[in-house]
């Protein structure tokens, strides 16, 4: 055979087998149709030649495994957490069309049909927004933080802490590691990277040597209010001082102003005052203004900067003082504005009596702690809201109440007398009602729907001060009787209609178990009965306003004790 021949016999055998291969190809492309390519696999499962149903019940497994937790390697261990707050997200459908994209190379369409794996990674996306912030929540579980450098102080010494590096996710290669493993339900080692601290182990003993050094140096005195000094010792300083990093590669001093107040404060403590409102003393007949005091208070920040520069600036061996910056505190009354309130003189008074002894310690210690309260005009007085808790701790007894409709005993009894007292003394000053409450059924020794009840956090009294002058509380204690008269400058005259009574209801009778909050007593009607407060001008005598209130009193119910 001639050596064309040959040539030509080659040619004949080449242009063979690829028809052959085109062939086999072609008749492939006609029976892999609308299935998936040959070989596939998706998340390690078998996907290859598949029909749509069939591949659907494979890209349902893959989903399966989508919901349940991952696990994630972390340097510390392993966590669990879900796929949502990793920002993962499997798209099926995006997945489908891969699978079902057939290959045009023919050499990898045969080697398909004799078993070639072809890897179809599934189609993922990951929300970057999601993933780094729940690596910033988890950062504590994930990473390991590098040590900054930095110095503190032990028994007045200074104490070098020097930086260590850390260990982080490589936030960037991490998507790409969380697609690779996610849905093949294996462990995804998350990828790390070392960071160095700020600070350099040479700064941190350069500020030890440094200013850390001269901070320690010696005392710091204090020079306070009035001639005080107090002096700081370096133990005690380097107990609230530190240098940390700056974020700049340097250290700087830091104060840790909450413990530096706690421990510095008592020392100067003489120096602090608080503002005294001016007060009135109401002795001789006619009112003087008590002039109102400054306070003074410590500001701290800007002290303990003084002294934290101060420690770190001054040369070793200087004396080293600080001088304590004060805020003067403003009183809410000052002397000029109580001498312009216009108290000048009595514009009501209210007396009763006729209390037991028990009560009247208790409207002593009420009257002693309202006497001399000054309400400013626009301003409101609450009986309860001034005084405070009136219980034993504050030497209040046990006295006489009403409890449930009927008479019985509890700390604080006799408290309401009071009330009532001061209820009418605001009443004929022509004050304004907010808040009052009768008692639940008459009793005789005050005025008929004109007096008042209180009981602690539940029932109070409160009046306005609608006028422009201030109000001045005065009271007047003695075993039988207690007073209360109020000063300002009269501008109305007040007066009191009281209606007649209506609607009687008889007394119930109920029997309660002997003891100290039974009570026996004989009972009265109950009644309907009105008061009208009329208040005119002082000076013309005309008519400013006209209220009634309507007060239903229960009646009193007849008590025995068995």
């Amino acid at each position: 055979m001639s050596r064309w021949s040959s040539v030509r016999v080659g040619t004949y055998a080449v242009l063979g087998i690829l028809f052959a291969g085109i062939l086999v190809v072609g008749i492939d492309l006609l029976v892999t149709h609308g299935k998936t390519t040959r070989g596939a696999t998706v998340a390690g499962l078998d996907a290859g030649n598949l029909s749509p149903t069939k591949t659907r019940e494979v890209l349902n497994r893959v989903a399966a495994r989508a919901e349940k937790p991952v696990t994630l390697v972390t340097p510390h261990g392993e966590a669990k957490l879900g796929a949502k707050d990793l920002g993962l997200a499997f798209d099926a459908e995006a997945t489908l069309e891969r699978l079902r994209d057939q290959p045009n190379n023919p050499l990898r369409r045969i080697a398909g049909l004799f078993g070639a794996e072809y890897r179809v990674d599934p189609v993922i996306t990951v929300d970057r927004k999601k993933l780094d912030a729940t690596l910033d929540a988890k950062r504590k579980e994930f990473e390991l933080s590098a040590i900054e450098g930095a110095v503190h102080f032990y028994k007045g010494k200074p104490v070098a802490d020097l930086p260590t590096a850390g260990q982080r996710i490589a936030r960037d290669e991490l998507p790409a590691a969380l697609r690779a493993g996610w849905l093949r339900e294996r462990p995804i080692t998350m990828p790390t990277e070392k960071f160095a601290p700020t600070v350099s182990a040479e700064t941190v003993r350069t500020t030890r040597d440094g200013p850390a050094a001269t901070a320690m140096a010696g005392p710091i005195v204090l020079n306070g209010r009035e001639g005080a000094k107090r002096s700081i010792t370096p133990t005690q300083l380097g107990t609230v001082l530190k240098f940390v990093a700056d974020g700049k590669g340097g250290l700087s001093p830091t104060m840790d102003q909450k413990a530096a107040v706690k421990l510095f404060s008592p020392a100067l403590a003489s120096t602090v005052r608080a503002p005294v409102d001016a007060t009135f003393t109401l002795s001789g007949g006619s009112p003087r203004v008590v002039p109102a005091k400054d306070g003074a208070r410590i500001d701290w920040t800007k002290t303990l900067a003084k002294i934290q520069k101060t420690a770190i600036t001054t040369d070793p061996g200087s004396r080293r003082a600080v001088d304590v910056v004060y805020d003067v505190q403003k009183p809410k009354l000052s002397t000029a504005k109580a001498k312009g309130l216009g108290v000048s003189e009595v514009v009501s008074e209210f007396t009763t009596g006729g209390f037991a002894e028990a009560s009247g310690e208790n409207i002593r210690l009420v009257a002693q702690t309202v006497d001399g309260a000054v309400v400013l005009p626009g301003e409101s007085f609450s009986l309860n809201g001034y005084t405070g808790t009136r219980g034993s701790a504050q030497g209040y007894v046990t006295s006489t109440i009403i409890d449930h409709g009927h008479t019985s005993k509890a700390v604080g009894g006799g408290i309401s007398q009071f009330a009532t007292t001061l209820y009418n003394a605001a009443y004929f000053a022509g004050l304004e009602d907010v808040d009052h409450t009768e008692h639940s059924y008459y009793i005789s020794r005050y005025p008929e729907a004109r007096e008042a009840t209180v009981f602690d956090g539940a029932i109070d009294l409160v009046f306005r001060n609608n006028t422009d002058h201030g109000i001045v509380i005065d009271t007047e204690w003695s075993p039988s009787a207690i007073t209360v008269r109020l000063w300002s400058t009269k501008t109305v005259e007040v007066e009191s209609i009281t209606g007649s009574r209506s609607k009687p209801t008889d007394p119930e009778k109920i029997t309660l178990p002997k003891g100290d909050n039974c009570m026996p007593g004989e009972g009265s009607k109950g009644f309907t009965t009105s008061d009208t407060r009329v208040i005119k001008d002082a000076k013309t005598g005309a008519e400013i306003s006209r209220h009634t209130r309507t007060v239903k009193y229960d009646p009193e119910p007849i008590v025995r004790c068995k």
